[in-house]
């Protein structure tokens, strides 16, 4: 499986995605500042989760989301294709 996932900055509410395969080791990464764009602006935190079968749908739908507005992120959040939803 591959997550597209969006985390969100405990210091200032922006939010960042990404794609990955393992979500919560991504989510780690970014929180001890590997990631040159977040390293700043952490601690973050997990706020949604899509799977996909590939690597390409994954890539796409991430490509997509970077395009978004944060009111259009803020309610997919609280839609059901965010698997953080059925926890």
């Amino acid at each position: 499986m591959y997550y597209v996932y969006i985390i969100e900055s405990e210091s200032d509410g922006d939010f960042y995605k990404g794609s990955t395969r393992d979500y919560l080791k991504r989510l780690a990464q970014h929180n001890a500042g590997e990631s040159n764009f977040t390293s700043t602006k952490g601690p973050w935190k997990l706020v949604f989760v899509q799977s996909f079968e590939t690597q390409s749908e994954a890539l796409i739908q991430e490509k997509r989301l970077k395009r978004c507005n944060k009111e259009y992120l803020k309610w997919l959040i609280s839609q059901p294709a965010n698997i953080l939803n059925h926890k």
